[in-house]
């Protein structure tokens, strides 16, 4: 056997370890229980599973799916995750190595899996994965300047892009107020608070970009920091003010803010481009399987997350390609010349 070979299923296997642990976070956090204790065990009879029978794969197929204990069948969703998750991070492993970034995209995708299973089930995403994966992503792209090449023209054309979307947000909101005679209530001080200083932070690396030398040891870390505000501020943006749209449209709310902080996440970890993308790919996948749903039960209302997972990872490795050829269909871009 190759040491590539190796390498490979050691790999595999530590996505499955890294996939058990999802299982815990997609069933305790909709519930708001916590992910450390206790120890993981059956929810029927509630007795603790020894290690032996927390392998992951080999467990489950042993056990036929059930408790040595009582013999209540598990979902298998329980396999299902840890064998996608070792898959992904093989998938990831073979296409970048073993790199900085690498590790920046096991995290992402971690938070994508228990996003998409949550979403799926409960139609929520919770904050401790949104949230918690935006500040992990811009901390990782300040650490690891490798998340987010890209070029000067593009870093320009995306900051004027999210301010515009940012700005204009932020004045729909306040001709809200201002039509309906009503002031901002806690929630809306607390959003506007953090969207004016994430636009100060990005103002700030900004700023610092314009003076420091391109040579200086420092500079591809605050662009990189740079870049990773402008993503997740556009990306959340550009659904937010999508979801302003459908409200008056629809005349209820149209998108879940869990959407939103989960196109935040994907903008600061892979930069507005990717973002840009997604907003458009997604809805393709989300409208076949809403009007799926809508024959199936009648129900209009859809967990949008998972599309946006999909149309994000399609746009990370064929961005160009769907760009090209769109471009191409309108005589914009021809590859022969």
């Amino acid at each position: 056997m190759s040491e590539q070979v190796l390498i490979d299923i050691a790999v595999f296997f530590f996505g499955t370890i890294i996939g058990s642990f999802l299982n815990v976070c997609i069933v305790r956090l909709p519930k708001s229980e916590s992910i450390v204790r206790p120890r993981s065990h059956c929810t029927v009879c509630k007795k603790t599973i020894p290690w032996h029978d927390n392998i992951p794969l080999f467990s489950y197929l042993i056990l036929g799916g059930r408790c040595r204990f009582c013999r209540s069948k598990y979902s298998f969703r329980y396999f299902l995750v840890e064998f996608l998750t070792g898959m992904v991070f093989l998938g990831f492993f073979r296409y970048y190595g073993l790199t900085a970034v690498t590790l920046a995209y096991w995290v992402m995708l971690s938070c994508f899996i228990i996003a998409t299973f949550v979403d799926f089930e409960h139609r929520i995403i919770p904050d401790e994965v949104s949230v918690g994966g935006m500040c992990v992503g811009f901390i990782l792209s300040c650490l690891i300047p490798g998340l987010h090449q890209i070029s000067e023209n593009a870093l320009a054309v995306g900051q004027l892009s999210m301010r515009i979307i940012v700005v204009a947000c932020l004045l729909v909101h306040l001709l809200d107020f201002w039509a309906h005679k009503r002031k901002p209530d806690q929630e809306d001080k607390v959003l506007f608070f953090i969207i004016i200083m994430l636009l100060a932070l990005q103002w700030g690396c900004a700023f610092l970009l314009a003076r420091i030398n391109p040579a200086e040891k420092i500079f591809p870390y605050i662009r990189s920091a740079d870049a990773s505000l402008i993503g997740l501020l556009f990306g959340g943006g550009m659904i937010y003010a999508m979801g302003l749209i459908g409200d008056v449209i629809f005349r209820k709310e149209s998108m879940g803010g869990g959407d939103v902080k989960l196109m935040a996440l994907m903008g600061a970890f892979l930069g507005w481009k990717v973002a840009f993308l997604t907003f458009f790919i997604a809805p393709f996948f989300g409208a076949v399987y809403g009007v799926a749903e809508k024959i199936r039960t009648k129900d209009s209302a859809i967990a949008y997350g998972p599309f946006l997972v999909l149309g994000c990872l399609l746009s990370m490795f064929l961005g160009d390609q769907i760009i090209t050829w769109v471009l191409g269909q309108y005589g914009i871009y021809n590859p022969s010349l």
